[in-house]
């Protein structure tokens, strides 16, 4: 499915005692956000909590992401997505590897795990995809105020709601288009996104991002942060 649709998904990747130590970390990082921060954009939270790694890195999630792109992997990135309940924001159409094209290359290699810390659901405003669309670059154009200040245009009829129970997780190519709707309903929708690349993918942006060596070794003359 990963191969022809881009995207697959499981109904779990961590052990559920692991699982849990996670959505207990992050209620406490959501408990210490600044007052008027929004939940949406606790972006590359690893860098600045090193516990994070414990789960960045635990060889179930390690063994998932090898299953798609090989046993030489980085660490690219991670971003908790949290959308609360009533005013959620939506995320629109895009491809993340329109975003990463100055940070990695080839962007289009990496892959997201989205794992689900609360349960991920139409009415709350689950993970959108075109399956099919990670075969091509798609045209971004400017958008208002939004997650992004970019955006592809899509025919919806062709979307695919990605839901999911908690602990479960969906995996995706940075080629593929994806989105998600406004959360107007009464329950949160948080998911945990832990980004990896194969290390044949050379790192452009060192000083303005660290990406750390997760498995095997490196193939592309990177430069890796150690791992706390």
């Amino acid at each position: 499915m990963f191969q022809t649709d881009g995207y697959e998904t499981h109904p779990s990747v961590l052990a559920p005692s692991r699982f849990e130590a996670l959505a207990t970390h992050f209620e406490a990082k959501l408990a210490a956000l600044p007052e008027g921060q929004r939940p949406e954009h606790m972006d590359v939270p690893h860098l600045t909590d090193p516990a994070l790694f414990e789960w960045l890195l635990d060889p179930d999630v390690l063994d998932l992401v090898e299953s798609l792109i090989g046993q030489d992997i980085a660490l690219f990135s991670s971003h908790f997505i949290c959308k609360p309940a009533g005013d959620g924001k939506p995320v629109p159409w895009h491809q993340d590897a329109h975003f990463w094209r100055d940070s990695i290359s080839p962007a289009g290699d990496a892959i997201t795990v989205w794992l689900a810390i609360d349960p991920s659901t139409v009415e709350n405003g689950c993970l959108r995809v075109i399956p099919g669309s990670h075969l091509a670059a798609a045209e971004h154009t400017g958008t208002a105020d939004s997650f992004f200040n970019q955006e592809t245009a899509v025919d919806e009829s062709r979307a695919v709601d990605v839901e999911l129970e908690r602990g479960a997780c969906s995996v995706h190519s940075a080629m593929l288009v994806h989105g998600s709707p406004p959360n107007r309903s009464t329950t949160r929708r948080c998911g945990y996104t832990m980004r990896y690349m194969p290390t044949t993918v050379r790192f452009l942006a060192p000083g303005t991002h660290r990406i750390y060596l997760a498995r095997g070794r490196d193939r592309a003359g990177n430069d890796y942060t150690p791992v706390p």
